[in-house]
């Protein structure tokens, strides 16, 4: 089996109505990442300093030293910027999710005792601030354990929510193994929580952003002012709030960094769009477990056949009579790069169509002929197959009268003279005057006109088909 693992479809054009508590039309979630006293450096066992997400432009480590002004940056998140935002989210009874690295909270306890007081969700941003890529499988786990106990121990109770940020191949699936959490945030693909199947589970992800973030005052193309920060997040805001006026809600998340807009020139635009967002009705500021559990009730998993997951022979059995006794069809689509995205009506038409069309025109003409005739002989003795049956009762060629199918019996076999295959055409797509004037005006057609027509209308019998079944 060829099969591609990532995820291009999601929702797609069929984005559910998250039914946000109180007919909400946006879900406006506060993540604040607590970092400090969490990142790389030589007093943690690091090989050297930090060099990510602060205001020295440009940052590299130091290898095997302390950097005195890396490090103070990041105290100023811990001594001023998280206060700042403590006083600005409870002024504004506004609950946030904290992203705590576990290391970072032990070395904070009376910040960790305010996130606690204020209510706010404490979730895990894993052990240390530090890059995952490269990490060995094993150790990764090993810290995603040692994480979840220290977060238990600092905070007294374990996290329900789990975020690494720098993050590796492995991070979604490993913690989603440990069964522990409610959800997991390592992803940045969609406007709504959706469930993943992640080793044999139903996970829920719950997606973060990197665009809706702070983190973009210390990089490029980035914030300069606590405007510029407020005006993208009110653009944000106000196209996914008339999306939901529209029927389409969705969530919007976005991402602080107590060091970085815990500044007084940065915070500034965040106050300014917490008053903005204040001024609408129908907008709900949970924190992510509250958006977990709500999801987890309102829209639970659903258990599913996968194509993409199908061994051969049930993928077979289930597509091979889609287009008109011709399994071999199915049998080389099988051998497609299936993914995620062919697990729907259009995903798996297009694998097979894919092999109609790439077949020889022998092959091809062979399908046209495995087609029966418009309420013909096969349908008169009833021996047309279950979905032959349907189709053409749909457009009441089931029903005819004796003018009609005289008719009908006359147009079959001039045209099939003419061109050496049946007259096909979707007639789910038609009434019965509309096939008969379809018949009248492609009988006069060239074969090789018909044969690329035939063709097309096999290929949407099989599309509506499939819509049907999946």
């Amino acid at each position: 089996m060829t099969r591609y693992t990532r995820d291009m479809l999601g929702y797609g054009p069929n984005r559910p109505d998250p039914q946000w508590p109180g007919g909400a039309k946006i879900a406006v979630q506060f993540v604040l990442n607590y970092e400090e006293g969490g990142e790389n450096n030589v007093l943690h066992g690091d090989a050297g300093s930090e060099a990510f997400l602060s205001d020295i432009i440009g940052a590299q480590p130091w290898v095997g030293q302390r950097h005195w002004n890396m490090e103070s940056i990041y105290e100023y998140g811990a001594r001023a910027g998280f206060w700042r935002l403590h006083e600005l989210f409870t002024g504004a009874n506004v609950p946030v999710t904290i992203y705590g690295v576990a290391t970072a909270l032990a070395r904070s306890p009376v910040q960790v005792e305010a996130m606690k007081d204020a209510g706010w969700e404490i979730a895990s941003h894993g052990l240390k601030w530090v890059e995952h890529k490269d990490m060995p499988e094993a150790e990764e786990r090993a810290q995603i354990a040692e994480a979840i106990r220290l977060h238990t121990e600092v905070v007294g109770e374990p996290p329900r929510g789990w975020y690494t940020g720098r993050c590796s191949m492995n991070t979604v699936p490993l913690t989603a193994e440990t069964g522990q959490f409610a959800y997991i945030s390592d992803t940045y693909d969609d406007d709504l929580p959706y469930w993943a199947q992640v080793g044999g589970r139903d996970q829920l992800i719950i997606p973060y952003t990197l665009e809706a973030n702070d983190m973009r005052f210390a990089g490029a193309p980035g914030y300069v002012t606590g405007e510029h920060f407020y005006q993208y997040l009110k653009d944000a805001f106000d196209t996914l709030y008339a999306e939901g006026q529209a029927g389409r809600a969705a969530m919007m998340s976005i991402g602080l960094h107590c060091r970085l807009i815990g500044r007084p020139g940065k915070i500034a635009g965040l106050k300014r769009f917490l008053d903005y967002i204040a001024g609408f009705d129908g907008v709900w500021t949970p924190t992510r477990l509250d958006i977990a559990e709500h999801w987890a009730k309102v829209h639970p998993p659903v258990a599913k056949e996968r194509p993409s997951q199908m061994d051969r022979e049930r993928f077979v059995a289930k597509f091979g009579a889609i287009y008109e006794h011709s399994p071999w069809i199915a049998e080389r689509a099988f051998d497609l790069e299936l993914g995620p995205s062919h697990d729907c009506a259009a995903g798996i038409a297009n694998a097979l169509a894919r092999m109609f069309r790439s077949a020889s025109a022998e092959e091809r003409l062979g399908v046209l002929n495995a087609h029966p005739d418009l309420a013909g002989k096969l349908a008169a003795a009833k021996r047309l197959t279950a979905e032959s049956t349907s189709e053409q009762a749909s457009a009441g060629l089931d029903a005819l009268t004796d003018e009609e199918r005289a008719r009908f019996t006359e147009l079959n076999a001039a045209y099939t003279a003419k061109h050496g295959f049946p007259f096909i055409i979707a007639v789910r797509d038609h009434d019965k005057a509309g096939i008969l004037a379809a018949f009248d005006r492609r009988i006069a057609n060239d074969t090789d006109t018909e044969f690329a027509e035939a063709c097309r209308q096999v290929e949407r019998i099989a599309r509506l088909r499939l819509e049907d079944m999946l």
